[in-house]
């Protein structure tokens, strides 16, 4: 369990989502410059949310969908999915749909309105490609091919920690034999994450490599191989992929690409699936670009089905791609399912269960609420996330860079004040009330002011008491009127 879990049951009421502000106070964002990044890629593809969530309004508000109204719209709408690089045939294909229906007139008042939405939201849908599931055996082999510097190595990396944290036994197999330093760079992105890595710095047939490690490589049951690249498909690249596919037996084939390569995107997932058989694409830095419609487009045109997604640089940063949940929070709509799935990206089954005991027996102290930083950290930046909670949708604009570097700050200088606590403060963080001056000792210890110090303890203090109602708010036992009380009383501590 982590903070968030305490409300999950509850996200469907109005009043949790000041809740959820309280919660998501704790999360850590990213440096300025991220976020001005961010801002104009994976922000939910920020301008085409933004284009979306006005279009649906116009719609759902108009008295009368007049033929003025529906041009207005059209080329909002056809201007943002163009920038957003979704190709103009399609855009063209949508446009030509909606003005058909809007001036259907067997299709009468609201009825219209609504039919309008619903096809806009179906024909977005089917952009973004079909969601598919990938559903793993007793062994499973993932072959990771792709060009030079598309990120195939990071995203094992990705993957590897992905599944490890969801109690798989995972290792990755080095099998670029060409690329300078790719041996050592698949060493050092498994050990951050923590599986076993089998490399053979020497040896120039990725063949033999596999052979030499056959033995050991059996005792996983996800193998996550990675795979020489090429400045472009050629049949060299094609015979090798074949030739490593014969003795690895992939049960995957996942083809990596970049989504600024935008349309392109098309021809190239085109290629790589009738080359060698791809099964699925991984589209790497989705937090950077404002042409991630165009990659995710492409590989829907061409059936070759996005399943993963990286959006950052941390081994946390990926998310299984799942296209009404995507287009949920393009709409605004929130997305915790995603939410919640970074979250177990981040905590292991094992601290999950170990932190799930705690909670039930009350016993969550200041040590605990360092570790809950530490996940929280790990999740992304706090636009990530706010994203994902429903009805928090706009909110992202109403909150300055200045303030989201402000929490990152507070958030480190947090940690530094625990790390400056004895392990009998922090399981008994009473202590501080009947002597202040630990107080003082720490804020000279951490570098910190006793105002902060104070600050953290008062946050914790409302930790505590919120995971002390967790039964209640868990089970449904509270009625209205005590959940907007306790709602209010939390959501007060974060002001937009």
């Amino acid at each position: 369990m982590t903070l968030f879990t305490v409300s999950q049951k509850l996200i469907r009421e109005k009043e949790c989502i000041l809740l959820f502000k309280s919660l998501l106070n704790l999360a850590r964002p990213t440096n300025r410059n991220f976020i001005k990044g961010f801002y104009v890629g994976f922000c939910m593809l920020d301008k085409l949310s933004n284009v979306l969530r006005k279009t649906t309004d116009k719609i759902a508000n108009a008295v009368f969908l007049d033929k003025d109204l529906v041009e207005g719209i059209v080329k909002e709408l056809q201007r943002a999915l163009i920038e957003a690089d979704v190709s103009v045939s399609l855009v063209k294909e949508i446009s030509d749909k909606i003005k058909k229906e809007a001036f259907d007139e067997r299709i009468k008042g609201i009825e219209k309105k609504e039919h309008i939405i619903k096809l806009l939201h179906g024909e977005l849908v089917k952009i973004l490609g079909r969601k598919r599931e990938v559903v793993l055996g007793k062994k499973n082999v993932f072959l990771m091919v792709g060009l030079y510097g598309v990120g195939k190595t990071t995203s094992i990396g990705k993957l590897a920690s992905y599944y490890s944290k969801r109690g798989h036994k995972v290792c990755s197999v080095g099998l670029d034999v060409y690329r300078a330093a790719a041996m050592e760079q698949l060493r050092q992105v498994s050990e951050k994450v923590k599986v076993k890595c089998f490399v053979d710095n020497k040896e120039k047939n990725p063949l033999k490599i596999w052979e030499n490690y056959a033995e050991e490589i059996k005792k996983y049951d996800v193998v996550l191989v990675d795979s020489a690249g090429r400045d472009a498909l050629d049949k060299e690249l094609i015979s090798e992929i074949k030739d490593v596919g014969k003795i690895v037996k992939p049960t995957e084939i996942f083809l990596v690409m970049s989504s600024d390569i935008g349309q392109a995107a098309k021809k190239q997932a085109q290629a790589f699936k009738e080359a060698v058989g791809v099964t699925g694409v991984f589209i790497t830095r989705m937090d950077s670009t404002a042409k991630g419609g165009g990659a995710l487009s492409a590989c829907a045109e061409v059936k070759a089905p996005v399943v993963f997604i990286g959006t950052g640089e941390n081994p946390g940063d990926i998310e299984s791609f799942d296209p009404e949940a995507f287009l949920s929070r393009l709409l605004g709509m929130g997305d915790l399912k995603t939410l919640m799935e970074k979250i177990h990206s981040v905590m292991d089954k094992k601290d999950i269960e170990r932190q799930q005991k705690k909670l039930e027996e009350g016993k969550f102290d200041l040590g605990d609420f360092r570790e809950q930083l530490d996940s929280m950290s790990e999740l992304g930046s706090f636009d990530k996330l706010i994203g994902m909670v429903p009805g928090l949708g706009n909110v992202k604009d109403k909150v300055s860079s200045e303030h989201l570097e402000e929490q990152q700050n507070k958030t480190k200088r947090w940690r530094y004040i625990i790390d400056s606590m004895t392990r009998e403060e922090k399981e008994h963080p009473e202590l501080f009330d009947k002597q202040t001056s630990r107080i003082q000792r720490v804020a000279r210890g951490s570098g910190t002011t006793t105002t902060e110090v104070r600050m953290l303890l008062k946050q914790f203090k409302m930790m505590q008491e919120m995971i002390k109602s967790q039964s209640s708010l868990m089970e449904g036992k509270l009625d209205q009127r005590t959940l907007m009380k306790f709602a209010r009383k939390f959501g007060k501590k974060m002001k937009f």
